[in-house]
């Protein structure tokens, strides 16, 4: 039989993408083949449900292959794919990240590996050493500068997945996006588990903000940078600074908000409450008046009212909302929200329903605004590029894929803006 390259399959989050990238070169390098990769995710019972019928779906699609799951799915829960008759092997966060997993991995074709690895994820103290060059679009290219999370929300597996918080030193970030800017990237996003701790576990304690301006005064030929989810409440004096002094930090800035009212966020064990909120999305746009916001937020949390999700609802429009990513609450085991009174499923869904119509109604305001202006849009493909505060925009005309292109805004449709 004619070996394969391995097969890789990645669920959830950006920084899950990421690492499965991380994981071909690893498996390359080490010469695996003929075998299928699964990199779960754990943020929900949905997301292990999917990871399963994910696993029986390769299998039946690739049945000599050796299968091979792993991410924060298996890290929380290896017994769940250790039992499953579809499952190899079940290799823990870390592990996937180091090179030596994979030489055993290419051994184990002869027997040589254990078939679960999975160490505590709390013992450890690094980052992953192995970052890589260029993923993301020919244009955009994805950095990962932190990992895990000393928070404990109470309806949030996550910490237990990733471990705590570990951050990459700032020099080796800005070598990194020197690299990318030399091979032709225009943007690069800073991607994380909790992007605003980071700094804290480094000599001196730096904040996200200080890697923001370190990067764009020691990288000045980058075009634009962009920072994923943050939790505002955590937004340090320099990041403020950066909002309101570098053109080159996009507009727009993704908060991890998951609630609009003050009883709910004590209950989730959150940092903010509703005024901390409304005040950073004033202040931000007082210092940028074009910046735009996305937001995280959860429907139909345990305890949640009518009245209670009503502040959430109305959150939309306090914070002028712009992209709204919405989470129909779902229990995760081994959360304390998942033994608090529940929220009737039918009522979850109605209220998870009104939220992503909100969200549509402001992203079409936002969209309908853009009309007769002209922005920088970065081309991901020959058809599609984003503006600044990322919204799509579509071109009848072919432009370079990775150019930033000067557009003039002719109209919109409810998703995107056309040029």
């Amino acid at each position: 039989m004619t070996s394969r390259a391995p097969v890789f399959s990645t669920l959830g989050c950006r920084l899950n993408a990421y690492e499965t990238e991380a994981m071909k070169e690893l498996a390359r390098a080490a010469g695996v083949e003929d075998a299928v990769v699964i990199n779960t995710c754990a943020v929900t019972s949905e997301a292990v449900r999917k990871a399963r019928q994910e696993i029986r779906k390769l299998r039946r699609a690739n049945p000599d292959a050796r299968l091979i799951v792993t991410g924060c799915a298996a890290q929380t829960e290896p017994e769940t794919f250790a039992r499953m008759e579809e499952v190899d092997a079940v290799i823990g966060n870390t592990e996937k990240m180091q090179p030596k997993t994979w030489t055993g991995l290419a051994a184990d074709f002869i027997g040589e590996t254990e078939a679960v690895q999975v160490d505590d994820i709390m013992s450890v103290t690094e980052t992953a050493g192995h970052l890589i060059d260029g993923f993301g679009t020919r244009s955009r290219a994805y950095v990962q500068v932190q990992n895990g999370c000393d928070h404990r929300c109470t309806f949030c597996i996550i910490p237990y997945g990733r471990g705590n918080s570990r951050s990459v030193p700032a020099g080796v970030v800005v070598d990194q996006i020197k690299r990318l800017v030399d091979r032709g990237y225009h943007e690069v996003v800073l991607t994380g588990v909790d992007l605003t701790s980071w700094g804290a576990d480094l000599p001196q304690m730096p904040k996200l903000g200080d890697l923001v301006m370190r990067i764009l005064k020691l990288v000045p030929d980058l075009a634009r940078l962009r920072i994923s989810s943050i939790d505002s409440i955590e937004v340090d004096p320099n990041l403020i600074q950066a909002i309101a002094t570098e053109p080159r930090l996009m507009p727009h800035l993704h908060l991890s908000l998951q609630a609009g009212d003050d009883m709910i966020l004590k209950r989730m064990k959150r940092r903010h409450l509703r005024d901390d909120a409304i005040a950073f999305c004033e202040e931000a746009r007082r210092l940028r008046p074009d910046m735009t916001f996305g937001a995280d937020i959860i429907a139909g949390f345990p305890t949640e009212t009518e009245a209670m999700f009503e502040n959430s609802l109305k959150l939309v429009e306090d914070c002028d909302l712009t992209w709204l990513h919405v989470f129909p609450y779902s229990p995760r085991p081994g959360t304390p929200a998942a033994r608090m009174p529940a929220v009737d499923g039918r009522t979850i869904k109605d209220r998870a329903k009104r939220l992503r119509a909100a969200g549509e109604r402001q992203m079409q305001i936002h969209l309908a605004a853009q009309i007769g202006k002209t922005h920088p849009v970065l081309m991901e493909n020959p058809h599609m590029g984003r503006t600044p505060h990322f919204a799509e925009v579509h071109f009848e005309t072919p432009q370079a894929e990775g150019s930033i292109v000067q557009a003039a805004i002719k109209g919109a449709t409810p998703k995107h803006l056309a040029a």
